[in-house]
């Protein structure tokens, strides 16, 4: 043994390399979270990060048919970006993005609150109605839109059916400029209701009943008990709430495209009917100035995201 030690400092003392240390091997339980990672990193690399750098290359290039097919499309920069900001539809495009994402966000997100509070009182029958309102949600989004074409139809809608009962004008809800936002707005409102009523009313379902027992023992009515317990506790599941109903607003495109198309005269086209029409609803497609339409619908959503983790971040400072 001292012999050893002698010749390990000899070896040290003339510069020698000093004996290593073995390599640790990877356990199960590191190879086992290195199989769990896996599938979710290549999900997100395959279907996340490989579309976003293909849209960016896209809206930076000039791709035509055949370059899209070769692969060998010249790069312009943001000429892309500035041919759609120069295009007479940007405007009106934007401000039918923001009306249709903003009034459906308002009243879905309104909507649901009052049918979850409503819902939350624990009522016979009260979990088949809920059910029941689920519907909307779960049926095929060609399904709903086309429903809503059917019912909004001018000549023979059953919405001007019964407008004429009362003695109302028929309204041309989708032939209609004046008309065609505020119908794709009502459609999108009503599948997005039940949303909103699931995730709120699981959040009712966390505020303990003492609380209320509490303030109705110290004299506070149902408005009161809702605007001081109800509403603030609620308010972490209120934001996920409308940031994901915000991001899904965003790029709504079945609805839209489905009923009117973005028309007539672009009176309903939004960002995300604009982009599929630059770049497939054309005979000759611009897949540039689509997918720089495309890319600030995701830079829009992505400064949004950034909003609600800073006002999180700020909420559990305090």
């Amino acid at each position: 043994m001292s012999a050893t030690l002698q010749k390990s400092d000899h070896r040290a003392t003339l510069g020698g390399p000093a004996p290593t240390a073995p390599r640790r091997r990877p356990t199960s339980q590191q190879w086992a979270a290195w199989a769990f990672l896996t599938p979710v990193t290549l999900y997100l690399v395959l279907f996340y990060a490989y579309p976003l750098y293909r849209n960016l290359d896209l809206s930076l290039r000039n791709y035509t048919v055949r370059s899209f097919v070769q692969g060998d499309a010249p790069f312009t920069g943001l000429a892309n970006y500035r041919t759609v900001l120069d295009d007479p539809t940007f405007a009106p495009a934007l401000l039918h993005t923001v009306v249709f994402t903003a009034v459906c966000l308002v009243f879905q997100y309104a909507l649901g609150l009052a049918l979850a509070v409503f819902f939350n009182q624990h009522f016979r029958l009260s979990a088949t109605l809920r059910a029941l309102f689920l519907v909307p949600w779960l049926l095929p989004l060609i399904v709903s839109a086309s429903t809503w074409s059917w019912m909004l139809n001018s000549e023979s809608g059953i919405v001007n059916a019964l407008l004429s009962a009362v003695g109302v004008d028929p309204v041309n809800w989708l032939t209609s400029p004046d008309w065609s936002l505020t119908s794709v707005i009502i459609a999108n409102i009503w599948i997005g209701v039940p949303f909103n009523l699931v995730v709120l009313y699981s959040g009712l379902q966390s505020i303990p009943t003492s609380l209320y027992e509490a303030a109705a023992l110290d004299g506070a009515n149902a408005w009161q008990r809702f605007w001081r317990i109800t509403f603030p506790l609620l308010r972490p599941v209120s934001a996920i709430t409308l940031l994901l109903g915000l991001v899904y607003t965003l790029k709504v495109f079945d609805i839209i495209w489905i009923m009117t198309k973005g028309g007539p005269a672009d009176s309903s086209t939004t960002f995300a009917t604009w982009s599929y029409q630059l770049g497939f609803g054309n005979l000759v497609p611009a897949f540039g100035p689509g997918a720089a339409v495309g890319n600030l619908l995701v830079v829009a959503a992505l400064v949004f995201g950034l909003i609600y983790v800073r006002v999180q971040r700020k909420q559990a400072l305090s």
